[in-house]
């Protein structure tokens, strides 16, 4: 009798590693059709197409128009050059002190952990941002240290990217236990997309860490469709929540994809039952070769007004725009009947 072989398990690195990096493979394992190829090849020379298996089982096949898809797939408007919308729309260069750290506000700062994301959204505000420049060696990251140290106001440090969660956790433990020794930090806030779009990132060792640091965790999700919340995501999360880890959700409002109050509402409620609070809907940061995502600002506050008028507070996100310059965000209030 022949022994029954033992398949390996696969890790998130395998799962991130065998993301479809192709748009002709993404067009085919959709069943979209193939006039969509030449605007998705001119996007994807622009910026790389990235969308890893357990999010691309959530879109739906044959379906052009799918909220999931339009977030991921290439398009030829990313070639179009518009006025107003920049490479560095939130002008990040100018609060960039040190390789790796961004320091807008003045109790936070946030730290560049990877350039690497798990999926490329076609609206992302850092689609174009320096990450060479911006690389955390150990001479790096020692200079950061140094600056938290000299800077006693800082209470929160932001673990972002890319997104942070590339980072493996044996580095991941290292900079905490590092940060740890800091006396006047308190809170380590992780923004993150990868328990979402690879669930199984959510590793034993990462849950451990998170336990066991002395600095408050917060970790903030980007979930902009309800769609995007699967069986897989709410186990995830179900472990992040056991632990009492403190679960928030930002979004953007983007044309075609989330831009109506029924869509929000079930995006909120979807959240709430899965364990995580809406925290921010952002409106579109004007970055090039995404202008298509964007809306006007009176159809945003139209949408929170519609919200608001059947959503109880707690699952009403703040409507809100970064300002360059600006001492913290800026809350966007809804429209008036």
């Amino acid at each position: 009798m022949h022994p029954i072989p033992i398949m390996p398990v696969r890790t998130w690195q395998d799962e991130l590693r065998d993301s479809i990096t192709d748009p002709a493979q993404l067009l085919k394992r959709l069943d979209l059709p193939e006039d969509l190829l030449e605007g998705a090849s001119l996007g994807a020379s622009l910026f790389e197409l990235r969308v890893p298996e357990p999010y691309l089982s959530r879109i739906e096949k044959g379906n052009a128009r799918d909220p999931l898809l339009l977030q991921v797939l290439p398009l030829t408007q990313e070639a179009h050059k518009i006025p107003g919308y920049t490479t560095d729309p939130l002008e990040e260069k100018d609060a960039n002190p040190l390789p790796g750290l961004i320091h807008k506000y003045t109790h936070r700062v946030l730290l560049v952990l990877s350039g690497a994301c798990a999926i490329n959204c076609r609206y992302c505000f850092r689609r174009h941002f320096a990450y060479q420049e911006n690389q955390l060696g150990k001479e790096q990251w020692q200079a950061i240290l140094a600056y938290l140290h000299q800077h006693p106001e800082i209470e929160e440090v932001i673990f972002s990217g890319g997104d942070p969660l590339a980072t493996p956790d044996n580095r991941l433990q290292r900079m905490i236990n590092d940060l740890e020794q800091i006396p006047h930090l308190q809170r380590l806030r992780i923004h993150t997309r990868l328990p979402v779009v690879i669930p199984s990132r959510i590793t034993p060792s990462l849950l451990n860490m998170l336990t066991k640091t002395r600095l408050s965790p917060v970790m903030v999700l980007h979930i902009n469709h309800a769609n995007e919340i699967d069986e897989q995501v709410k186990q995830a999360v179900g472990k992040l929540k056991q632990l009492h880890i403190t679960l928030l959700n930002q979004s953007v409002l983007l044309r075609g994809i989330n831009d109506n109050a029924t869509v929000q509402k079930t995006l909120n409620k979807t959240l709430f039952a899965a364990g995580i609070l809406p925290y921010y809907l952002f409106l579109f940061d004007p970055v090039a070769g995404a202008a298509h995502f964007d809306l006007p600002e009176q159809r945003a506050r139209q949408i929170l007004a519609e919200m608001q008028a059947s959503l109880p507070g707690y699952l009403l996100p703040r409507l809100a725009i970064e300002i360059p310059g600006k001492a913290s965000k800026t809350l966007v209030t809804p429209l008036d009947d």
